[in-house]
């Protein structure tokens, strides 16, 4: 509890008070001192003798003016210049007086005491003039330098002019000066005496203003010192900076304690924010920033020690469409699951060592760096295919993912953590290329795959506007007459310099880029407007159309809408038309594709399922996803002679199909034995080059002339 009249702002109020009344008594002593020599001074009769040479002065000057006005009066009348210059001169040679001037009725100069008079017959444009010339009678004014009395000069009541005469009052001053330098010697004797006293009251108010210092220091400066120091300290990020702790009970005391409460708040503040800067929020994993400075400090450590270091770079495969179909609250509760599935395989197969980060989005990094770090980061990437592969289950869903991931080492693949990073990355992606859901090790040669993809992608970027990309049709015949029923659409690219590019190569890159949401569009709508001017068949059947469609396309969710406009810009009718989707490209989203192709169906517009057996899918999806066709993938056609398996699963899917109303079509069909293999288990459709090569537009309507 503070005491009464312990505060320092009253210790202050209180020294300074007794400072006042020092100052008080030394300035009363000294006023006293000064009524004294007041007194002395006004003894002196100082300001008589100044008023007194003032009045003789003013006298002085009266007098003159007048007498010249009366003298001038007969020689300014008869115009006697020579008299008026004698007047002027004798007046002028007295002490005091600084000039005469002698001007007419109208304010011209006639005489300044001079043998030639330089200025005669002009105007005077002093300060003073303009109230002399008007002057009706004696006129006193005064500028710092003259004390000027000007009169009229008259005959009866005609005014002749004027005279000036401006008496000094320098000469005045210098003779009052004279006179007050014996009041001074006065007034010195007087103040000696006195000096003595004021020096006195002088030591005595520096005693007490030094007091005063050494308190105010002592009380005041030096703790604010004290955690000034302290607080830079803990700028500089040291929090245990010492505060000498306060026993005082006044307001220094109170701001002690409170600055050391302040610190440790902060201290704990830092460390919460830290905690945050460097973990991620959903995951609580180390996050982007934590991580790199970490790396850093481990790359440092291994060129000192020689070690080896390995880095493992993870992003999920097809996170994308968890976010769009499903939210993003489904997003982040599939991340804290692969999380947890990462960490869970870190800690088994990543060592003591390992260090585990978010690195952004769906992407994960893991740095490992004890014993045999090739081997190590092996065992930890199958281990990490193998967890991340098995199915998620989020809102009461089975998602499958899986994960592409990267591998490079230091220092055999970079020296730095930027290209270590660079490198993992361009893996993962190699990883991607690959078929997702796998790793792959850096190499020097994925560089240029790398340059070669962006160089791609550049070139690729408005190939359609500059005719590079062209249509070609791949003709649909059926097989139990031969006939050609339809066409389906394919996409070629001829470089000006790199020739013909493979749409294995360039759909893939179109793909990953994202530009296939801009092709894929201007593609329908191309093979929209040229199957509309096909003529009909010998039998009077028109010729189908069957455009690829994206994956990305189908996600977007704005594939009925782009459909709807094409047929309607085109002219084509709906049951011409058929979409062709990858079996992955639904799998995982049957709801979200099954509204999109009911919207479709409802149109008029034929879906088909194309690559059906690759995707592992089973039939089961055919029943929730409602397609009118399938394409079996050419890889089993091309095995069905020599491989049993492959022979049963087509005869399987054919009569499956059929089973369920499904049209069949067979892809790649390249010999006539696949042909009649597949004729004779009813198989509906077929395509390949043993029944026609893809043709061109001109071509399409010759075969359908020619009733092929």
């Amino acid at each position: 509890m503070k005491l009464p009249g312990s505060g320092m702002q009253a210790r202050f109020v209180l020294a300074m008070g007794g400072a006042m009344l020092v100052v008080l008594a030394i300035l009363a002593v000294l006023l006293a001192r000064q009524g004294a020599m007041q007194r002395e001074v006004r003894e002196l009769s100082g300001d008589v003798i100044h008023e007194l040479f003032e009045r003789s002065l003013r006298s002085r000057g009266e007098g003159l003016a007048r007498e010249l006005s009366d003298s001038l009066a007969n020689p300014m009348y008869y115009n006697d210049l020579e008299q008026i210059g004698t007047l002027v001169r004798n007046a002028s040679r007295q002490r005091v007086v600084s000039y005469v001037l002698v001007f007419d009725a109208r304010g011209n100069l006639l005489h300044d005491g001079s043998v030639t008079v330089p200025a005669f017959g002009r105007p005077m444009t002093d300060p003073l003039a303009a109230q002399a010339v008007t002057a009706k009678g004696l006129q006193l004014q005064q500028s710092p330098q003259v004390l000027e009395a000007s009169m009229p000069v008259q005959v009866g009541n005609q005014r002749l002019g004027g005279v000036r005469v401006g008496m000094s009052l320098g000469e005045v001053q210098a003779l009052e000066r004279r006179a007050n330098a014996g009041l001074a010697e006065r007034l010195e004797q007087v103040g000696s005496r006195h000096l003595g006293w004021m020096w006195l009251m002088l030591g005595l108010l520096v005693a007490i203003g030094i007091a005063v210092v050494i308190f105010v220091q002592r009380t005041l400066v030096t703790p604010v010192r004290e955690l000034a120091a302290a607080a830079r300290r803990i700028e500089a990020g040291d929090y245990q900076a010492p505060v000498r702790e306060s026993l005082r009970h006044d307001e220094v005391g109170e701001l002690v304690r409170a600055f050391a409460r302040m610190r440790e708040s902060i201290a704990r503040h830092d460390r919460e924010v830290r905690q945050m800067a460097y973990t991620d929020a959903l995951t609580g994993l180390t996050n982007r920033l934590a991580f790199r400075e970490a790396l850093d400090h481990r790359l440092m450590a291994a060129r000192a020690s020689g070690h080896r270091l390995a880095l493992l770079f993870a992003d999920m495969d097809d996170f994308k469409r968890v976010n769009d179909t499903l939210g993003h609250e489904a997003g982040d509760e599939a991340l804290l699951q692969f999380a947890q599935r990462i960490s869970e395989a870190v800690r088994q197969a990543g060592g003591d060592d390992a260090l585990l980060a978010r690195f952004g989005g769906d992407e994960f990094v893991i740095l490992v760096g004890e014993g045999d770090v090739a081997a190590q980061a092996r065992l930890l990437a199958e281990q990490l295919v193998e967890a991340l592969g098995r199915p998620l289950r989020v809102q009461d869903r089975e998602l499958f993912l899986g994960a592409s991931i990267g591998v490079t080492l230091f220092p055999d693949d970079a020296a730095d953590a930027t290209s270590l990073l660079k490198n993992g990355d361009i893996a993962m992606y190699q990883a991607k290329v690959a078929g997702k859901h796998c790793y792959r090790y850096y190499s020097r040669a994925m560089d240029h795959a790398v340059e070669r993809r962006v160089h791609m992608e550049q070139e690729l970027r408005g190939a359609w506007e500059r005719g590079e990309l062209r249509l070609a049709y791949q003709p649909i015949f059926r097989t139990r007459d031969r006939r050609m029923v339809g066409v389906e659409v394919l996409l070629r690219w001829q470089h000006p310099t790199l020739g013909t590019i493979p749409p294995s190569v360039f759909i893939e890159v179109a793909e990953q880029s994202g530009l296939i949401e801009q092709i894929g569009p201007k593609v329908l709508r191309a093979a929209c407007m040229e199957a509309a001017q096909w003529p009909a068949g010998a039998a009077g059947d028109e010729m189908f159309v069957s455009v690829n469609v994206s994956p990305r396309q189908l996600r977007g969710g704005e594939l009925p809408e782009l459909v709807a406009s094409c047929l309607h810009e085109s002219g084509l009718p709906a049951s011409r038309l058929h979409l062709e989707l990858t079996e992955t490209a639904v799998i995982g989203d049957e709801m979200v594709a099954a509204q999109l192709l009911d919207k479709l169906h409802r149109a008029g517009v034929k879906v088909w399922l194309d690559d059906f057996g690759t995707g592992f899918s089973g039939l089961s999806h055919l029943r929730q996803v409602p397609v009118d066709g399938v394409k079996i993938d050419k890889s089993f056609v091309a095995d069905m002679q020599r491989d049993p398996d492959d022979l049963a699963l087509t005869t399987a899917i054919i009569a499956m199909a059929h089973a369920l109303g499904i049209t069949v079509v067979a892809e790649g069909i390249e010999q006539e034995a696949q042909f009649d293999l597949l004729c004779q288990r009813g198989c509906d459709l077929g395509q390949g080059y043993w029944l026609s090569r893809p043709v061109t537009a001109t071509a399409v309507v010759q075969l359908i002339e020619a009733g092929t």
